[in-house]
């Protein structure tokens, strides 16, 4: 009679514990995750501004049929109102004017002078064809992305129409 030998392992072969496995199929896991989030980040480095000023469009060199939010100052004296609803003004951020032709209704608070987001297509040249327009909150409120945007151009006027809202809540108010 002979003994069993027990199985040895192949030469050359390391056999990893239950654990050492887990951390290997983990770290495989969080190197695809960090793989797939920095290709999308790189896919998505010039979509994610939330809007473009005039200047930075006419620069950057703009395909026309590019989809994106142009943002600025609605010219003073450049809204023309057309046919039906059909609506041209100019967006200005002191420097570059583009002209936005929008078919539809604008926001009641949408008027020469003041910040104001459209989103569409850029057409080229110094056109833009707008899907929406979104003025600004209320008197005192600008969007942040705007303002600093004005403050880079040097067409920033604080506390007037145009200034940021101040930071703070307004206290309570006496019962009468």
């Amino acid at each position: 009679m002979t003994a069993v030998e027990p199985l040895r392992p192949l030469a050359g072969k390391r056999r990893y514990t239950r654990k050492q496995r887990r951390l290997m199929l983990i770290g495989a896991a969080g190197l695809v995750l960090a793989l797939s989030a920095g290709l999308v980040l790189f896919a998505l480095r010039d979509t994610i501004v939330f809007f473009y000023g005039p200047t930075e469009i006419s620069e950057k060199g703009v395909t026309p049929g590019t989809r994106m939010r142009l943002g600025g100052l609605v010219e003073q004296g450049s809204v023309v109102r057309g046919p039906g609803q059909r609506v041209v003004f100019s967006i200005t951020d002191s420097r570059t004017v583009i002209k936005v032709t929008y078919e539809g209704l604008l926001p009641d608070l949408f008027r020469e002078g003041q910040g104001v987001v459209t989103e569409g297509v850029f057409q080229g040249g110094d056109q833009f064809r707008a899907d929406s327009v979104l003025a600004k909150h209320d008197e005192t409120y600008m969007p942040r992305e705007v303002a600093d945007t004005l403050k880079k151009q040097g067409h920033w006027q604080p506390g007037g129409a145009g200034g940021s809202a101040p930071p703070s809540k307004p206290g309570p108010q006496a019962s009468p």
